[in-house]
């Protein structure tokens, strides 16, 4: 896929209305698969292993003689778990066929459905699209609950008071567009809503975080492409906002090299992170060790397996995005780091940071002194955690005077 092809596909297929999406059979169906794969293979694998540890100081023990006990142990412990996976496999295959048919309630219909939808993507999103590709999240427009066809008609209906100013929303790992609504009792306003006073038309997206975060750029630099050449007013100017993972994939899309006469890009004039991980997560890195760590030993090594199932996504958080993508040269960028410690100085807030990505890496500073964004502005918000950046009264304070 690239911007080109995207920003020029033929007027009948940007027509077409978005599919209806999966059904909360869909989603039954892969819990089954998960419950054989990760469930039921972690507990034989684990039992087999501490068996055959015992089992081996006994032979010792008694010179090398196996018991017949041992052998009727592993005998029934195999039948057991090979029934269990059986039936898990049968009911994830019956629940398939049933999807098929387009019976059952949609899984996208009600928030909790798109929490579900969101996380699963966000830890296994790239073997969705593989496998199960019903259930992969593609990255578009919402709004109310839907995704909004891209196309004169889908935009016009979407963005009836649509200005020229549009400012973009994209969540985080495992997020979706809903969490741009959490802390707004804290202000009364969401970021978008304040924004909309000042002449902002707030546009949300969402995307499949699980997948590569480069390949994720690359799609959201395509839709930036469409809903400009679409959207129902002149484009004039465009700031993005991204939480967490969101200002990865952000700054990935600037990066995106496009042949269009006239590209997204050049619109940008400002671009804001909060609590992104530009130089990497530390709790992404924890999972990475302590997955290799288990798979040191027979009796844990299955549950490092189950770590080793998340997504690519959560890979490139490990490093996030280095100085190979570089910042847009005419954009302001704004750089928002949170911290558990009112001050970022206090040793417990320098290390934990927001509890998920510490401030050097928000502000994509290195230990050398190096800088990602060189002249960008930064903030630190106090006594608060990775979530507390959303709707924060600080940041909303602030918005308001870096769109002005």
């Amino acid at each position: 896929m690239t911007t080109t092809s995207q920003g020029t596909a033929p007027a009948a297929s940007r027509a077409t209305a978005p599919a209806p999406g999966p059904t909360v059979l869909d989603a039954l169906s892969l819990l089954s698969e998960v419950a054989d794969e990760l469930v039921v293979r972690t507990a034989r694998d684990t039992h087999f292993a501490v068996a055959d540890r015992i089992n081996g100081l006994v032979r010792r023990g008694t010179g090398g003689a196996s018991g017949v006990g041992d052998v009727l142990h592993r005998g029934i412990a195999t039948a057991v778990y090979g029934g269990l996976s059986l039936g898990l496999r049968a009911a994830s295959k019956g629940l398939d066929a049933a999807a098929a048919t387009g019976v059952g309630p949609r899984l996208e219909d009600g928030e909790r459905g798109r929490f579900v939808s969101s996380a699963v993507n966000g830890l296994i999103g790239d073997r969705l699209l593989r496998e199960r590709p019903q259930l992969a999240i593609p990255m578009g427009v919402r709004a109310h609950g839907r995704d909004v066809p891209l196309d004169t008609d889908g935009l016009d209906a979407a963005f009836p008071a649509a200005t020229g100013q549009v400012v973009v929303f994209l969540h985080g790992l495992c997020e979706n567009e809903d969490y741009w609504r959490i802390g707004r009792e804290r202000t009364g306003q969401t970021y978008g809503e304040a924004l909309a006073e000042r002449g902002w038309t707030p546009v949300y997206l969402r995307a499949n975080t699980g997948l590569p975060l480069r390949e994720n750029g690359v799609a959201l630099s395509a839709l930036l492409q469409r809903l400009v050449e679409d959207w129902p007013v002149e484009v004039t100017r465009i700031a993005l906002v991204g939480h967490s993972m969101g200002g990865l994939i952000i700054r990935a899309a600037g990066a995106v090299a496009s042949v269009v006469d006239k590209p997204w890009t050049r619109l940008v004039s400002d671009v804001v992170t909060l609590g992104t991980p530009h130089l990497g997560a530390p709790i992404a890195r924890g999972i990475g060790h302590g997955s290799r760590g288990m798979a040191r030993l027979p009796e844990t090594s299955a549950f490092g397996r189950i770590l080793d199932w998340r997504s690519v996504g959560v890979h490139d958080l490990v490093a996030g995005l280095a100085e190979d993508v570089a910042p847009l040269p005419h954009a302001r960028y704004r750089l928002v780091a949170g911290t558990v410690t009112a001050s970022e100085r206090h040793p417990v807030g320098h290390v934990v940071g927001d509890y998920l990505v510490r401030t050097p890496s928000a502000y994509g500073r290195d230990r050398y002194g190096a800088e990602l964004f060189p002249g960008a502005e930064v903030l630190h918000v106090g006594r608060t955690d990775h979530f507390g950046l959303l709707n924060h009264p600080d940041i909303q304070a602030s918005l308001a005077r870096w769109l002005a």
